[in-house]
């Protein structure tokens, strides 16, 4: 079979047809990037491009509420700076992870309700420069071209409001909720309108919502369906008008709402994080003709890429029957990882992931 771009592959696993290969993506810690670096990998050339990784490009808006940026304290081992949504976070110079988030702005309706007054869909919260000095050359390359939306349970509560006063406002605020959930998305949706108008279409959508963690949910089935669920189904059916398609990322345990993300219009579920709970062998036996899948490669094992080298072996064989499968690791590179092994994962993933 000749050799298909990135744009051709994709389309394949969604539409659940099998291409000349399963399209391999994953990503690296900022540390890890430094060893890579450090490593050979030059500065100004992309993972994707040194790797041979499929492309994407991706287009992503500012619905936030333009709160001031500024750095709180420096050390030589971490930096602590207020946010766009703000909060107070502390990142760590040298390590790879998630930032530690140590304050909030938004922590009730008052705030919320000022902070709502800043979130307006306005052009210049389009990144227009980018989109002209590289739109283009994604569509020429086959690129595959997705548009980020940030709105939902994952988002507020790690990003905006903090997890333990979002957890309890699904119980005793749950309209406070919801008003945040809609005026995200409504701010998003109004935004990635003005880019497709502008003639800067995408292929898919994506967000984050993690709503697991492992062996269970952060809430019940029945407080998605009543909280969560419309603002999801409203965005698939927003993307489904533009003929785009849907992955959604959800870290954890998500099992319970797999079937209710099928009906409301999910076409691929990212990252299915394996010590969490979710078998990707046993998801794509009983979903793959419905659902995509998007990583299943357990992370833990980057730390022995022996290991990570006989998982991939068991895993993406099956993966791939029939399409709706891309490669990556549920999570992503850590630094104990080499620039000549990530490389062998490549190859590798490649090689299983061929179709005859």
């Amino acid at each position: 079979m000749p050799e298909m771009t990135s744009y051709e592959r994709v389309k394949c696993m969604y539409e659940h047809r099998e291409a000349d290969r399963v399209p391999v993506t994953d990503s690296p810690w900022g540390a890890t990037l430094g060893r890579w670096h450090r490593e050979g990998m030059p500065a100004d050339v992309s993972v994707a491009e040194f790797f041979g990784l499929d492309r994407f490009g991706v287009i992503g808006v500012d619905n936030s509420p333009r709160f001031p940026e500024r750095v709180v304290e420096e050390t030589e081992d971490y930096i602590i700076t207020t946010s766009v949504w703000g909060a107070t976070m502390k990142n760590w110079k040298h390590h790879g992870g998630v930032p530690e988030f140590l304050d909030f702005t938004v922590v009730d309706w008052d705030s919320w309700l000022k902070a709502k007054e800043r979130m307006t869909p306005t052009p210049d919260r389009i990144p227009w420069q980018y989109l002209h000095d590289n739109y283009r050359r994604w569509r020429e390359e086959g690129y595959w071209v997705r548009a980020d939306l940030w709105f939902g349970f994952d988002v507020t509560h790690s990003w905006v409001a903090g997890t333990e006063r979002v957890l309890i406002a699904m119980v005793e605020q749950p309209e406070w909720l919801m008003d945040m959930f809609q005026h995200f998305l409504d701010v998003d949706i109004a935004l990635l309108d003005m880019v497709w108008e502008a003639g800067y279409t995408f292929d898919e959508i994506g967000w984050p919502d993690d709503m697991g963690y492992k062996q269970h949910q952060f809430f019940s089935l029945q407080t998605y369906r009543q909280l969560l669920k419309p603002f999801h189904r409203r965005a698939c059916e927003w993307a489904h008008t533009r003929g785009a398609r849907v992955q959604l990322h959800s870290c954890g345990d998500v099992r319970p709402f797999i079937p209710d993300l099928i009906e409301i219009g999910v076409e691929m579920l990212n990252p299915l994080e394996v010590k969490a709970g979710m078998d990707p062998v046993a998801l794509k036996a009983q979903y793959g003709d419905r659902l995509g899948f998007h990583g299943g490669l357990n992370a833990v094992l980057f730390y022995d890429m022996d290991a990570m080298f006989a998982e991939m072996e068991r895993v993406i064989p099956v993966m791939k029957q029939g399409g709706g499968y891309i490669i990556s690791s549920d999570h992503s590179v850590p630094d104990s990882v080499s620039l000549e092994q990530f490389r062998e994962f490549v190859r590798k993933a490649k090689e299983l992931g061929r179709y005859d």
